[in-house]
């Protein structure tokens, strides 16, 4: 069975904020930003470990893509791969499970 992406709601959430930001400057740089993007996850099917172990959690399995200067955090998983969460400029929302620093 090959891998599966799934792309989490607060992945999407984020990303869709993102577009947006960046279509209110022009409209063409956002639907790029969002092709490109798209190609890079559904590449992650041939070398998910080819990224960094995150910086933001201590699970191996948790990976750094970085891409024009965000962070897109992904978890590996036997069959399947999810899209946690994008930013920018490496801050995460500190409440977060796969977050080293979070606050219990």
């Amino acid at each position: 069975m090959p891998m599966q992406i799934f792309r989490t709601r607060l992945y999407k959430t984020q990303l869709l904020k993102i577009l947006t930001h960046i279509s209110k400057d022009k409209v063409s740089a956002s639907e790029k930003f969002y092709t490109d993007l798209d190609k890079q996850i559904n590449n992650l099917v041939h070398s998910a470990f080819k990224c960094r172990q995150s910086f933001y959690s201590n699970d191996e399995n948790v990976r750094d893509m970085i891409f024009m200067k965000y962070t897109i955090q992904f978890k590996v998983y036997k069959n399947k791969i999810s899209i946690l969460k994008i930013f920018n400029k490496n801050k995460p929302r500190s409440q977060d499970r796969y977050n080293k620093t979070s606050s219990q």
